[in-house]
């Protein structure tokens, strides 16, 4: 919230008031203390948001697939998005002795887009064996003015040579009772093939999740793999040449076909409220099954518990299940 508001007075400059205000007017203190103030909360943010975009504990062909993702989904996105309003103890926070470090970036979509909120991360904890574990993570959640899937991207590493990805757009309908919604996500826009394209390389191979919910979360065409190389430049040249452009062209999917299908009115009319509803729930429920799995059991060891009861508790509020 103190973020919409500064920036809301940092609009506000002399130039932008009304014509009765005479311009040879000399401005109060107040008011002048009030543009300080603001100027000094978007340069807090710019410096946030770049922290964010360093994404300082990964190769950098990871780096880089990760900003080019998160830039085009900000970029395509901008006029339905509200600034980040974590505030900064939130957005970067680490453990108290220092060996785990964690930001994240929030941005709710406005209340006329189709966009419920964008979500990016990034996890470094040194495990006590001497590993080091680095999540990268973005996420694209929708409203319930459409049923169209979301998007997901991470990418998980505790050796130099090996990680895990998770490429899909999770579905948000029971494909077994909608099969035009499966035709028309998964079918029609040709998904899985980037999934078989991946597994035909032979450092890939299936990654199969020990959690029930998660395996049951995402969608059948989604990449769940393991990639094991013998060299870290190898692990980059897979990165450089078959994931990244794998996981350009499903965000460009999903933009084209799930982020920009809720703003046509057709689709909005299709949407009644009993499957609003039902689509709110399930959202919902999604989402709150998520946090208890994951951030509720994880971040208290990785990150002690007043840290982790700040943190998940304003993602709680941003997800809409506090």
């Amino acid at each position: 919230m103190s973020m919409i508001f500064c920036n809301t007075l940092y609009s506000s400059s002399p130039s932008s008031l009304s014509p009765l205000t005479s311009t040879r007017t000399k401005p109060s203190r107040f008011s002048s203390k009030l543009r300080v103030r603001a100027q000094s909360q978007s340069m807090d943010d710019d410096h946030l948001r770049r922290k964010f975009l360093e994404f300082p504990y990964v190769s950098p062909t990871r780096k880089q697939l990760m900003v080019d993702l998160m830039t085009t989904l900000e970029d395509r996105l901008q006029s339905q998005l509200l600034p980040c309003s974590l505030p900064p103890d939130v957005r970067n926070f680490m453990n108290p002795n220092g060996c785990a470090e964690a930001s994240l970036h929030i941005r709710s979509g406005d209340k006329s887009s189709p966009i419920d909120f964008v979500i990016g991360s990034w996890i470094h904890c040194k495990i006590p064996t001497g590993v080091s574990l680095n999540i990268t993570s973005i996420s694209a959640f929708l409203n319930s003015s459409t049923r169209a899937p979301n998007f997901v991207v991470e990418l998980i590493q505790s050796s130099p040579t090996s990680l895990v990805l998770i490429l899909d757009l999770p579905h948000r309908k029971d494909l077994v009772l909608n099969p035009d919604y499966l035709k028309e996500y998964y079918q029609d826009t040709a998904l899985d093939s980037h999934r078989q394209s991946l597994l035909k390389l032979p450092q890939v191979k299936p990654y199969v999740s020990p959690s029930l919910f998660v395996r049951s979360a995402f969608s059948p065409t989604a990449s769940m793999l393991k990639i094991d190389a013998d060299e870290e430049e190898k692990l980059e040249e897979i990165l450089r040449e078959h994931v990244s452009p794998a996981a350009k062209e499903v965000l460009r999917v999903w933009l084209e076909r799930c982020a920009a299908k809720g703003e046509e009115e057709e689709e909005m009319v299709v949407i009644g409220e009993e499957e609003r509803m039902a689509l709110e729930r399930r959202d919902k429920s999604f989402r709150r099954k998520s946090i208890e799995e994951d951030l509720d059991l994880q971040f208290p060891r990785m990150f002690g518990e007043e840290v982790s009861s700040r943190v998940v508790h304003a993602i709680k509020e941003a997800f809409g299940v506090l």
